[in-house]
């Protein structure tokens, strides 16, 4: 009896095996073969030099229109106009809310469905007493040891100029798109684009019109990130998080600190915050994340492309282990972070106010609602008030990964960053984009800068950089996503279309 039991528990193993191996080696990959991209003639001192001014200008994003430095943001368009001269006599440019700027390039044909790529002018300010901490001082706009240096370097004025100088090299090749281009640069996108970007939205959708695909800023190539893949990974922000943040109240009776009641507010405040932390809402590979590990694990190698291939049996352990990294459960839950409180102010006297803040970001499928829900049942506290406050926004709409438009970047970013993995994912942080919904069911966030994890804590930190090497990347990306739209957003050179030399033929050519 126990030797049957045995031998099957043996057959079993071996069917599990079996079917392991098998699902790992079936997995096919995902990504498009292509060719390179050519390299466009660019004076690449000149470029650097030209997105070291804008790195200059403090153009320091601010809620209060009142406090907007409008100085900045005057001489910034100045400058613009001044380093792209083609782009300011060819396309036609409007201001918006004052300090937003929207162009626009009219294509070949009138019944083409336009697109729109999106960057923003404002940058966040330097965190009091890190300035010596730079190796450049922050808007000093230097370049130096093959680095372009300073606060905006990546968010987001390096997209900027980037679009600006691919458009600039294209007209002088004297290209001109089928599809009209738009381009939406607002000037208050680090506190919530509601000036700005918002304004821009409304205005076109006032207008009527509606766009083939929408890119902004977004996920980045990433270099090492991911263990168990060799080549750097893309990944193309598909949807993005949504924000809300909560704010709880208790008023209790204030008194001398001599006779404390059994509870108090902060107590109570504190006790209700802990749970929140401790009783998170539930972390599950779905959505996003899942199309994003079953787009990478046939490129990966070793343990993580067995269990990545796997994830019907193996999911509970990666789950588990992706939790432990704060980026990568970020991914897989809407977050809890305990931001603000405010009590008491004096040492001997009991608070009879307390404010805490609680910022939740949410997955798509979560709402505001949901997590309203959350809170109270996991405090279980009547006497605590719970307020949604201004400037939420509900998780956006996943873009389709099956479309033209994704295609399309999924080709232009492999034919410019050689031996790179393509995939979508998720965004954490919320963007410029999220106001345009209503005008594309495609909306993508992605930026086309290298990144390794070095490099992260630059992102809003000190010593914010890029490489004069990967801006000239960025430039070619733009160029190449913008020469390719002269025909549709189905790829003709596939089709193999006559059109196809006819669209080399406009490009530069190739330069060392």
């Amino acid at each position: 009896m126990i030797k049957r039991i045995f031998l099957f528990l043996i057959i079993v193993l071996l069917g599990v095996v079996l079917v392991i191996g098998a699902n790992t080696l079936r997995q096919s990959s995902r990504q498009i073969p292509v060719q390179p991209a050519a390299i466009i003639k660019l004076d690449e001192q000149a470029a650097a030099q030209r997105l070291a001014s804008a790195l200059r200008l403090p153009t320091i994003a601010s809620a209060d229109k009142m406090q907007t430095q409008s100085a900045a943001f005057n001489a910034l368009h100045a400058l613009l106009e001044k380093s792209f001269p083609l782009v300011h006599s060819k396309l036609q440019r409007e201001n918006v809310a004052e300090h937003s700027l929207l162009y626009r390039w009219q294509g070949t044909d009138a019944n083409a469905r336009p697109i729109l790529l999106m960057a923003h002018q404002d940058v966040v300010p330097v965190a009091p007493g890190t300035e010596h901490l730079w190796q450049e001082p922050p808007f000093a706009g230097v370049v130096k040891d093959g680095y372009i240096w300073g606060r905006g370097a990546w968010d987001d004025k390096g997209n900027l100029f980037a679009i600006m100088e691919a458009i600039e090299t294209a007209l002088g090749a004297g290209f001109q798109p089928r599809q009209t281009i738009y381009l939406a640069f607002g000037h208050d996108e680090e506190v919530g684009g509601l000036h700005g970007a918002k304004a821009i939205a409304a205005l076109l959708e006032n207008r009527n019109i509606r766009f083939e695909f929408i890119l902004d800023e977004g996920m980045l190539v990433t270099e090492g990130i991911l263990k168990g893949l060799d080549q750097s990974a893309a990944l193309i922000g598909v949807a993005e998080k949504g924000y809300a943040s909560m704010q709880l109240s208790l008023d209790t009776t204030p008194g001398h600190s001599s006779m404390p009641p059994q509870k108090t507010a902060i107590g109570m405040m504190s006790n209700a915050l802990s749970k929140l932390e401790q009783h998170q809402l539930p972390a599950n590979i779905r959505g996003v994340a899942l199309d994003m590990f079953e787009t990478i694990a046939p490129e990966m190698h070793g343990l993580n492309r067995i269990l990545l291939s796997n994830l019907w049996l193996f999911a509970p352990l990666v789950q588990h282990e992706l939790e432990k990294s704060a980026s990568t459960n970020a991914t897989l839950r809407t977050t809890t972070a305990l931001t603000m409180v405010h009590a008491g102010n004096k040492d001997n006297v009991l608070p009879g106010q307390i404010q805490a803040t609680v910022n939740f970001r949410t997955l798509p499928g979560d709402t505001q609602a949901s997590v309203m829900e959350h809170i109270k049942t996991t405090i279980g506290n009547d006497a605590i008030r719970i307020n949604s406050l201004n400037g939420n926004s509900e998780p956006s709409r996943v873009s389709p990964v099956d479309s033209d438009a994704y295609r399309m970047l999924h080709k232009t970013i492999r034919e410019v960053f050689a031996n790179t993995i393509v995939a979508p994912g998720l965004m954490l942080g919320a963007t410029d984009s999220r106001h345009f919904e209503k005008l594309s069911p495609n909306i993508f966030k992605f930026s086309p800068v290298r990144a390794t994890s070095e490099d992260l804590p630059r992102f809003h930190g000190t010593n914010e950089r890029i490489s004069v090497k990967n801006y000239l990347e960025m430039v070619r990306f733009y160029h190449q996503l913008l020469t390719r739209t002269h025909f549709s957003n189905r790829d003709e050179c596939e089709q193999g279309d006559s059109g196809c030399s006819a669209r080399r033929d406009v490009q530069p050519r190739l330069a060392p």
